[in-house]
């Protein structure tokens, strides 16, 4: 088999098979196959595009290109969740012990953020104490002991994809829904879950700016999970404006908590409790998603999903305190309330930038070599729709240093304030 005549059949349109999909990823992980010919290949993928078959195959060719988790020995059906990147997205740790509060094993990894979207184990480890690093032996222990872990993702997971990935960065081929679908696929596959449920992100502060993009992302990765016997469902969700009230790792933490005592903002409750149902249903501890829904609301109030967190946290070597104490978490040094200056509607609220202002604070990582500023943030006091009075406070800035100038530019230049009242359907679509 030559690459050249792999090259040659997708430019022209016709469909790979399995052992020219194996031949390519294996000859590429073991540079026996050049990055110029790959290139081509991926921008032949980018024209021309790749069949479910054809995504499933280079899914699985990714996974068995490295380490595949092995979570057999935990009892039960693991349900994995993954969001496809927003602003002030805390669902993760919201959903995975209130998911283990029913008695589901949620056994999760999760990466760290770059640019504006946060990362779980960033946010986790504003928790003092919190270990993000453990053996599989003690992640194992914990999920079986408490239903739920969460370490950081293993470096020889798919690592076909890595190199991939670093090669389509640099030759214009990110945007390809097959590509995107793999890559993503790849991950959750090698990660060892029985059933996945994906959090498929819409608009400005997601990488798929529109709903046709992202509901044929969703509806890609939903087909190669289930082609590859990963039962797998896709919640489409809007990212117009940044998911709840906080952007910053402390403070989506003590959201987090407030949320799991059934104080949380309506926006971020609502999807937690949807992917959460999901999740639920795909673990067979519900036969409905209403009836996993009225089961999650009610543990959110009746104090086990809080206890369920408090666990969680202790289990790995975190301060617990946290849950009723807020001032264990890093504290900025500067509150800076900023007030609205005229009455009306908020009629645009755009996520990324939103999440680019946190990120001149420090609350976001540049390059992955980044040191991140754990305390800042900002908080918004009005979203979408919401009627503010002139001098009311709009948003409250967090820094750790007084220089905010650039900050609350970015911030002007992407909060409305108008006349037109706005809605924003947070839940748009359910692909399964």
């Amino acid at each position: 088999m030559r690459m050249y005549d792999v090259i040659e059949k997708k430019r022209e349109g016709f469909a790979l098979t399995e052992a020219e999909i194996n031949f390519l990823i294996e000859g590429y992980t073991k540079k026996m196959i050049p990055d110029y010919q790959m290139s081509a290949l991926l921008m032949a993928i980018y024209f021309q595009g790749m069949s479910t078959d054809e995504s499933a195959a280079l899914t699985m060719a990714m996974v068995r290109s490295g380490h595949i988790v092995d979570l057999s020995s935990i009892k039960g059906i693991k349900v994995d969740k993954h969001s496809s990147g927003g602003v002030g997205d805390t669902t993760t740790i919201i959903l995975a012990p209130l998911v283990a509060s029913l008695g589901v094993s949620v056994a999760k990894m999760s990466g760290r953020g770059l640019g504006h979207t946060g990362g779980t184990l960033d946010k986790l480890e504003a928790i003092n104490g919190f270990h993000v690093e453990l053996s599989t032996e003690k992640f194992v222990e914990l999920v079986n002991k408490n239903h739920l872990a969460v370490i950081g993702q293993s470096e020889n997971l798919a690592p076909a994809d890595k190199l991939l990935y670093s090669l389509r960065d640099v030759t214009a081929t990110v945007n390809s829904i097959p590509l995107i679908s793999s890559s993503i696929m790849s991950k959750k596959i090698a990660s060892g879950a029985d059933a996945i449920v994906l959090d498929v992100k819409t608009g400005a502060g997601a990488f798929m700016k529109t709903k046709e993009e992202a509901k044929n992302l969703a509806e890609t990765m939903v087909a190669i999970g289930n082609t590859v016997g990963k039962k797998t469902v896709a919640i489409l969700s809007s990212m117009e404006q940044p998911l709840g009230n906080a952007i910053g790792n402390a403070l989506e933490v003590q959201e987090a908590i407030n949320t799991l005592k059934g104080q949380g903002p309506k926006d971020l409750t609502e999807l937690s409790l949807e992917l959460a149902s999901h999740m639920v249903v795909l673990a067979k501890k519900a036969n409905t998603i209403k009836e996993a829904k009225e089961r999650l609301h009610e543990n959110l109030h009746n104090g086990k999903a809080i206890e369920k967190f408090q666990a969680f946290i202790k289990a790995q070597g975190g301060d617990d305190r946290v849950i009723h104490d807020p001032s264990k978490l890093p504290q900025a040094k500067y509150i800076i309330p900023i007030y609205a200056e005229k009455s009306g509607y908020i009629s645009k609220l755009v996520a990324d930038e939103i999440g680019k202002a946190a990120m001149m604070l420090g609350a976001g990582r540049q390059t992955k070599e980044s040191v991140i500023d754990l305390a800042v943030g900002i908080i918004l006091h009005k979203k979408l729709g919401e009627y503010v009075q002139k001098g009311d406070s709009l948003y409250t800035i967090y820094a750790n240093t007084p220089s905010i100038d650039l900050v609350k530019k970015k911030m002007k230049q992407s909060i409305e304030v108008s006349n037109v009242q706005m809605a924003d359907q947070l839940i748009i679509e359910t692909i399964e």
